[in-house]
């Protein structure tokens, strides 16, 4: 028992760190996935870098789209896209 009671502390570090900061990032990276394979034609995304637009084009071969903004049509990799904004752009903003 005095050989495992010296390593139960890092143990326990080990476990909390897999619940608290590898778990999560791995769901993060499932639903960000998950997110590029649903999007469709029509659909109003954010980039990561903040642009605006509409999707016109999805490229399956290499995992573009192309995006219709103000500025005209840019094409863009799938992995470009923010899940996170592109959801609050999809919801109403609730007024209070």
């Amino acid at each position: 028992m005095g050989d495992i009671g010296q390593f139960l502390p890092m143990i326990l570090i080990f476990v909390v760190a897999y619940f608290f900061m590898i778990r999560p990032q791995m769901k993060r990276q499932k639903d960000e996935k998950k997110f590029s394979a649903e999007l469709k034609r029509g659909d109003r995304v954010i980039t990561k870098s903040g642009l605006h637009g509409k999707i016109v084009d999805l490229n399956n071969e290499n995992s573009s789209c192309v995006l219709e903004t103000m500025a005209g049509k840019l094409k863009f990799d799938r992995s470009a896209i923010s899940m996170e904004m592109s959801k609050k752009l999809a919801t109403p903003v609730e007024k209070k």
